[in-house]
This record gives structure tokens, C-alpha cells and sequence, in this order.
């Protein structure tokens, strides 16, 4: 990506992580207990949500939201501008350094709306929906996202990011052709997912410990991707197609190799079987009896999402003037958000305590 992409500092520089780690640890110590969470699920209704909220640090983002109406919408957006806010903070007091790897990492969420956005006009969604699964803490803007969302079909989203001279844009119009002719929506998710692997493995490349730390990070998040992407091929027909062109390089353990193995298998078991000596095999194995029970790759999707947001809270127990407590602390709070906006969705529509429990993602 080029420098409009890149994050941009708020407050002066800063040589060392001594002052930065400190005050993330001070905002790490704020994060809401388990026990908090299970008082929000037996909240009768919102305005017993809202009561608790207030008593946190949500409180501001609350009260300007809450002027709208007291609804479970008002309280997810406040959610999110709470998450926005909180990430700017953070950025605003690291180092260069640290900044420039927090940047690549950050980068997916930058991915994830952009295909957010594509999916939505995928399948003609209003532009509301659209918006309402997407989160800017990134380089992408909630007035860049509301823009996006707004244009009437893909081939729209694409020329926009590129009348804004984005990059992603780049590896989008390369593969407009394919899509136009064929409607297969992962040509173009495939296109960004290497294209933003690609830029931020390079951006991560050093011998420092910060940066090892950061690409092992790295490394963890697309060995997940590869690996689903394994599961979605089994028993699937390709046709002339080649499985290794959906494998994404860079992992720390799923080799092209490995993912050419995998994506030629056609049976989940054999797929335990491989991947047993790899710290994956424990998290998929964990819930075979659930895929057995519901036939679903989305229990394995889960199992994953759930291992990557471990390591990523493991990143802080190193170093402690280091970038693992920051990467750490940015993974934890969207991991409390993202709870806390199934908690308020799940009290809003009365979903059981024990559904509600069984959706959030780590606790």
C-alpha cells in the first residue's frame, strides 16, 4: 500500500514503549470482567443494558447515541464509536515503530470492510445493512464507508477505491474481468486476501523481536484462512481448477504443500490426521462432535476465529516494553465489543441466556 494508507500519528514520537505500554495497561485493566458479561445476559431489557453500560467507560459514546433513541441500534453504534475512539487513542501514543506494524495488522479490518462492501452489493443489500456490519478503525473512514456502501453496484465500490487511489483497488480491477463473467463473488475476496497478505508480510519483514512477534501474528492469521478455506473444498467440485490457486502464502505452518494435502482430501477425519502435529489440530478436534451434529463449516470457521484471537491475547504476556501488550490490548477490546453487541442483539430479541452465551467469542 502506498502512504495515503498508511496510519498516521496523532501525538509526538516516541523512541521507546515504556509510556505507551503503561498507558495501555491502564486501559487493558478496564476491560469488563466475565462476571459483567453474565449480569448483561440476564438483563430483562436494553434500559437494564444501557443502566449497567453507563457505569463503564461507554458511557460518553452512550449518551451522545442515546439522544437518538433507546434502541439496540443507538447502543451498537455507540459500541463502535467507542472501539474507534479507542483504537485512535492507542495509535496516537505508540512509536513509530510500533505504528508502522500496527498498520499492517490493522490492515484487515481495512479488508474486511472493502469485502463487506462487495458482498453487500453482491447481493444488493441497502446500504444500511451494509454499514451496520462494518467497523472503521482502520485507514478507511465511517464517511469513506458510508460512501462505499452508497454506490449502486460492485463494479461502483471498485472505481470509487480507485478514484481514491487506494491500492486495494489494484488487485479489484485486475480480477472485474473474471467476476463480470462468471458472478463468483470469491474471485474478487480472493484477489484482496492476497493482495493484503502479500503488503503486510513485507511490512513485517525484520529481525527485531517486535517484529517476529508481529509476523508470527501474521503468520497465525493466514495459516486460519488457509485452513478454512481447506475445509470449504472438501468434497467440492473445481472442476479444471487448480486447489493451490485459493492458497495463500505466508503461514506459519500450512505449507503449499500442506494446503494442496488438505484441499484434496475428502473426509474431515483425514484432515485431524494431518494436522495433528500442528497447533491446530487441538482447536478442530475440539469440535468435531458439533460439525458431526450440524454438517457446517462454520463450527470449524469458529474454532479458529477463537484461536487466533487466543494467540493474540497471548502476544501481551512477553516482552513488557514490547508490541505484543499493544497488539494484545487492540484484540481484546474488538473482542469485548464484539460481545457486547451480541449481548445487546441477543436481549433485544429475548434469545436464551444459554444461546447468548454460546455466540460470544472469547471470554
Amino acid at each position: 500500500m502506498s502512504s495515503t494508507t498508511t496510519m498516521r500519528r496523532v501525538g509526538a514520537s516516541k523512541k521507546d514503549y515504556g509510556y505507551s505500554n503503561a498507558r495501555v495497561r491502564g486501559m487493558r485493566s478496564r476491560l469488563l470482567k466475565q462476571s459483567f458479561l453474565d449480569g448483561l445476559m440476564q438483563a430483562k431489557d436494553l434500559g437494564g443494558i444501557i443502566t449497567s453500560l453507563m457505569e463503564t467507560e461507554y458511557a460518553p459514546d452512550l449518551e451522545e447515541r442515546l439522544l437518538h433513541g433507546h434502541t439496540a441500534g443507538q447502543i451498537d453504534l455507540a459500541l463502535k464509536d467507542n472501539m474507534v475512539r479507542t483504537f485512535r487513542t492507542v495509535l496516537s501514543l505508540v512509536n513509530d515503530e510500533s505504528l508502522a506494524m500496527l498498520g499492517a495488522l490493522l490492515g484487515r479490518w481495512d479488508l474486511f470492510n472493502i469485502k463487506t462492501v462487495i458482498r453487500g452489493r453482491h447481493m444488493n443489500l441497502s446500504a444500511e445493512e451494509i454499514v451496520d456490519s462494518m467497523i472503521a478503525v482502520a485507514q478507511l473512514t465511517q464517511i469513506d464507508l458510508d460512501e462505499l456502501a452508497r454506490q449502486q453496484n460492485v463494479k461502483g465500490v471498485v472505481d470509487t477505491l480507485a478514484t481514491w487511489k487506494l491500492p486495494f483497488a489494484v488487485p479489484l480491477r485486475a480480477a472485474m474481468p473474471e467476476y463480470i463473467e462468471s458472478g463468483n463473488l470469491a474471485v474478487l475476496e480472493l484477489a484482496l486476501d492476497k493482495y493484503y497478505m502479500e503488503w503486510a508480510t513485507k511490512r513485517l519483514k525484520g529481525r527485531g523481536v517486535n517484529q517476529q512477534l508481529a509476523h508470527r501474528f501474521l503468520g497465525t492469521q493466514i495459516d486460519t484462512i488457509d485452513l478454512l478455506t481447506c475445509l470449504r473444498l472438501l468434497n467440492a467440485d473445481l472442476g479444471d481448477q487448480d486447489a493451490l490457486r485459493f492458497f495463500l502464502p505466508g503461514g506459519m505452518y500450512v505449507t503449499e504443500g500442506l494446503f494442496g494435502d488438505l484441499a484434496g482430501m475428502s473426509d474431515v477425519d483425514e484432515v485431524y490426521d494431518r494436522l495433528k502435529r500442528t497447533p491446530y489440530g487441538r482447536p478442530l478436534e475440539d469440535v468435531a462432535i458439533k460439525y458431526i451434529e450440524s454438517g457446517s463449516v462454520s463450527v470449524f470457521e469458529r474454532a479458529l476465529e477463537d484461536y487466533l484471537m487466543r494467540r493474540a491475547f497471548a502476544a501481551g504476556r512477553g516482552d513488557p516494553l514490547g508490541v505484543g501488550i499493544i497488539i494484545s490490548y487492540l484484540w481484546m477490546k474488538s473482542n469485548e465489543v464484539t460481545n457486547l453487541r451480541i449481548i445487546v442483539k441477543g436481549v433485544s430479541v429475548d434469545m436464551p441466556m444459554e444461546r447468548m452465551r454460546e455466540e460470544l467469542i472469547v471470554v
